[in-house]
């Protein structure tokens, strides 16, 4: 069983829709990591650069997932604020090794905060400090720093260190994510009664 349907599971959740931003910017591991959350029989062997953006659908018993992955090149990321209005969630992967590329990463995820259809949600962010595994990645706690993430006060967020090639670090992730996405869709529903 994939990492995806295992989360459905624990969603408990009747054939709720979830839509998924996966952010970053090229190169930090966001195709790989998706790669990771697919059922084994259904996961590529290659991992490819992704142009544009690539849409990746998973149904479980209970939900229907669709996670949307951003291309980060630097033409693409305007494709990003389309999808902005619809997501549940967001997961934001940095390449904790490449620590030239730090600030645009935090310039992207301060312009994502601000956009109009962000900054009014209560909508959890989970960010993977990815290739924690490469020699010169900075820790968890000094990309959350670098990315002053402690700024983030209306939004739950999380950060975990990860290496998406051998899957570490994405269940502690996927466990956090699927509580928030759990108790945003209950308030949700709660709302609406």
């Amino acid at each position: 069983m994939g990492l995806l349907d295992k989360l459905t599971g624990w969603l408990g959740l009747k054939k709720k829709e979830v839509n998924v931003l996966c952010l970053g910017l090229d190169n930090s591991g966001k195709t790989t990591i998706i790669n990771q959350l697919k059922p084994p029989n259904t996961q590529a062997q290659e991992i490819v650069p992704t142009i544009g953006f690539n849409i990746e659908k998973f149904k479980s018993s209970s939900l229907s997932f669709t996670v949307f992955d951003m291309s980060g090149q630097s033409r693409y990321r305007n494709l990003w604020e389309h999808y902005y209005k619809e997501s549940h969630a967001i997961i934001f992967v940095i390449d904790s090794s490449d620590k030239l590329r730090m600030v645009v990463a935090k310039e992207e995820l301060d312009t994502l905060l601000n956009h109009e259809d962000i900054r009014s949600k209560r909508i959890p962010v989970l960010f993977f400090a990815n290739k924690i595994d490469l020699q010169d990645a900075m820790s968890s706690v000094k990309v959350s720093q670098m990315l002053c993430l402690e700024n983030i006060k209306d939004k739950p967020w999380h950060i975990c260190a990860s290496n998406a090639i051998k899957g570490e670090g994405l269940q502690e992730g996927l466990d956090w994510l699927q509580d928030q996405i759990a108790q945003s869709l209950e308030n949700n529903e709660h709302m609406n009664d």
